[in-house]
């Protein structure tokens, strides 16, 4: 009997996590550990976290620990390929034998695509994307040391890189495989609280979406949906007052607890289509992944929500809302709404196309490729259909709850460059707006559709009347 059509993942798979360190002082005993290791002379991997001193503290940390360190600071948001080549080669030029990542996402996945591509003699990077491309597990040793309360990535299996130099440009792909774990991660909310408040807001918001994908998904790992459903509740009680206070201690270990166990849910309880969409933008205009993240969530939950409404009301009530006495549904609005409170709250825009390009450490418009693209997202119907199409290549579309076709990722994407974020799950909008019916609903925000169900939809100078 085939039981392919009555079993999702049937078979699950746990990624085995990285030794860690969490705790105020944590990162003070990376040198010692490195030294430990047996590593002699390590490659930092960062951004440069100007401005915080964290770098020349840690320099100073090996150091005396007797560990060599050669620097390589040249990372972007949303690394590159070329930048994890330019770090692999730094780390051989250098002649160094580990490497150590500090700062975000970032840092930590252009430092873990360097070592597979180490231990691949210097293949091309992109040629890692995918599930389980690498063929050799024996990479060089990496601690990855982290300042932000987002990606989860100093402990997880996966990578994120865009591709920059093949003819698939602009691309953003996802690399998952058990040969870019790190050796050990560092968690000390003492750094976590030199972020911007607006960084604290954005990576809060991927720690969020990280929780909420792997709660709701199809993979359903029970080592992980626990995990994941507290993750969400611990973003909600201390997401508001890490952003506005960030030296708020308690409120930032809570939200560094938060990004750590989220991350470790969706390692092996994977993701969705809210990353998928992400990656699409983040390939197309340089912008801040958790910016994505806060401006999509509440829209991909709309979508999500009639494929899995219980699952959706264990979140509103994990997000704080009364839901006594609401059927599943009912409960699965007030999560919604508690997400857009929750952006609102933390200053996340309505939309893409009110993002303002100059917020904190902003690359939209630098750099190769980039500043040559604008910077106001107001993307025409050929480019939502190209990111449709990327969002349904995606590794993490297959996790969704829901079934996702190009056309309902293109309105999902027009609805978060055009509309307001405020909750659609009336009048069977949620059913129709996404896949049968786009003209439902699509009145106020500057497009109108001439056919019956949409079709040839084109943008128009002034928002339709209804």
């Amino acid at each position: 009997m085939d039981t392919s059509r009555m079993f999702e993942f049937p078979v699950k798979e746990f990624f085995k996590q990285p030794r860690s360190l969490f705790g105020a002082g944590a990162y003070e005993q990376a040198g010692p550990e490195a030294a430990q290791m047996g590593m002699r002379h390590v490659l930092f991997v960062t951004s440069g976290l100007r401005g915080t001193g964290i770098i020349d503290e840690c320099r100073s940390n090996f150091e005396n620990a007797g560990v060599s360190v050669t620097v390589y600071d040249e990372v972007e948001s949303n690394p590159k390929d070329f930048q994890v080549m330019n770090a692999y080669s730094r780390f051989t030029e250098a002649e160094c034998d580990g490497f150590v990542s500090i700062g975000g996402g970032s840092s930590h996945d252009t430092a873990k695509s360097a070592k597979v591509v180490a231990a691949h003699d210097g293949r091309n990077v992109n040629e890692f994307q995918g599930v389980n491309q690498t063929e050799r597990l024996d990479t060089p040793p990496l601690i990855a040391i982290n300042t932000t309360v987002g990606t989860g990535a100093e402990t997880t299996p996966a990578v994120v890189v865009t591709d920059l130099s093949s003819p698939e440009r602009p691309h953003k792909w996802v690399g998952f495989d058990t040969a870019f774990t790190s050796t050990l991660a560092i968690n000390d909310p003492v750094l976590c609280m030199t972020q911007p408040p607006e960084f604290v807001a954005f990576t809060g918001f991927d720690t969020l979406a990280h929780g909420m994908e792997a709660y709701v998904g199809r993979v359903q790992h029970l080592s992980c949906t626990p995990l994941a459903l507290k993750a969400v509740e611990m973003v909600q009680s201390n997401l508001r007052e890490a952003t506005y206070n960030p030296n708020n201690y308690k409120a930032m270990e809570a939200m560094t607890w938060a990004q750590y166990i989220a991350a470790q849910a969706f390692s092996s309880a994977l993701l969705g289509i809210m990353h998928s969409l992400s990656h699409a933008v983040c390939a197309y205009y340089d912008i801040h992944h958790g910016l994505n993240n806060g401006i999509g969530l509440a829209r991909v939950m709309t979508f999500n929500q009639p494929a899995t409404p219980e699952r959706y009301a264990d979140i509103a009530t994990a997000m704080g809302e009364d839901t006594r006495g609401l059927n599943p549904a009912q409960a699965a609005d007030k999560a919604i709404d508690a997400v857009i409170r929750l952006a609102r709250d933390c200053g996340i825009p309505d939309n893409f196309s009110e993002v303002d390009p100059n917020y904190a450490k902003s690359e939209m418009g630098k750099g190769e490729f980039y500043e040559n693209r604008p910077t106001k997202i107001e993307s025409d119907d050929a480019e939502l259909q190209a990111m449709a199409e990327h969002v349904m290549e995606d590794v993490c579309t297959p996790g969704n709850p829901r079934d996702l076709t190009v056309e309902a990722a293109k309105e999902i994407l027009r609805d978060c460059v055009y509309d307001p974020m405020v909750r659609k799950t009336t009048n069977g909008y949620r059913q129709n707006i996404w896949g049968v019916s786009p003209a439902m609903g699509r009145e106020t925000h500057g497009y109108s559709a001439r056919g019956s169900q949409g079709e040839g939809r084109q943008p128009t100078q002034e928002p339709v009347d209804s």
